[in-house]
């Protein structure tokens, strides 16, 4: 694939997902990469979503030079499209909440912008001197497909085999987490950074990976930011109140995507790991 578009980073690459228009958590996560020294930045798509600061969100993280992997909402937002595709069933409570939020985004998110958002690939590789991982934003061949930790190996070998690489940074189901797979492949969900991750915390979530010799660290980085400015925001720019409720109790307002194992944490906090692979 000539036209692949590939990273080489010197050393650790830090990664944050789903911004979500929440401005806050973004610019935590940046400063936590600064204060790491880490300079290599990718984000996996979905810069605006649930929160208020649709623009200034996605002008912040141009800005910071990270590589973007376009997410649904960045592929709709440029084709102009009269909802998300974000892939939640017809009539779901998600699919409901989403329609103010998305209006909301098209109403702040500019012509020039959306054009620019057009241009994102869907797939970015990461090349270190062993390893190559791939960057997508939820499956392989469909941008809006949920992969979650409870999702059988052969899926995920699927989803790997179409790709070619030892492994994947992907976004889009807004939970992280890691998962080896039988010949010791690997895949990351950095989780997301604009939205807490269902386990009854406010905190948000990144990822960083660090080459080690011939394999690759994993660590998985619990964000703590102060919520309550973006949850203000979101209230005055009408955006759902059970969002804005998520913010700051860590729990989402609707299940509707979670398969049964996710379903069954809901409230329980995520442990943050750090391993070799």
């Amino acid at each position: 694939m000539p036209d692949l578009p590939t990273l080489h980073p010197t050393g650790p690459l830090f990664v944050l997902g789903g911004p979500y228009g929440n401005l806050d958590a973004t610019r935590a996560a940046l400063d936590e990469a600064g204060r790491r020294g880490v300079r290599d930045l990718l984000c996996t798509g979905d810069l605006v979503a649930y929160c208020a600061d649709a623009a200034e969100t996605v002008a912040l993280l141009r800005a910071s030079g990270a590589a973007i992997v376009a997410g649904n909402v960045e592929r709709q937002l440029a084709a102009e499209a009269e909802d998300c595709g974000c892939g939640f069933e017809e009539g779901s409570a998600c699919d409901a909440l989403s329609a103010r939020w998305w209006q909301h985004a098209r109403a702040m998110i500019d012509r020039d912008t959306r054009a620019w958002m057009g241009t994102l690939p869907d797939r970015i590789d990461v090349q270190w001197a062993h390893t190559r991982f791939s960057a997508i934003h939820g499956g392989a061949r469909e941008i809006s497909k949920f992969l979650f930790a409870s999702t059988d190996d052969p899926t995920f070998a699927a989803e790997l085999d179409l790709l070619g690489t030892d492994g994947v940074i992907a976004g889009h189901c807004g939970l992280p987490f890691v998962r080896e797979l039988f010949d010791g492949r690997v895949w990351l969900n950095a989780g997301a950074v604009g939205l807490p991750a269902n386990d009854g915390t406010p905190r948000v979530w990144c990822a960083q990976l660090t080459p080690q010799g011939e394999g690759i660290e994993i660590e998985t980085i619990a964000l703590d930011y102060d919520p309550a400015p973006a949850a203000a925001r979101m209230r005055q720019a009408a955006l759902p109140e059970a969002y804005a409720e998520a913010l700051t109790s860590g729990l989402w307002p609707s299940l509707d995507i979670l398969p049964a194992a996710e379903r069954a944490a809901t409230g329980h906090p995520i442990k943050p790991l750090r391993r070799v692979y």
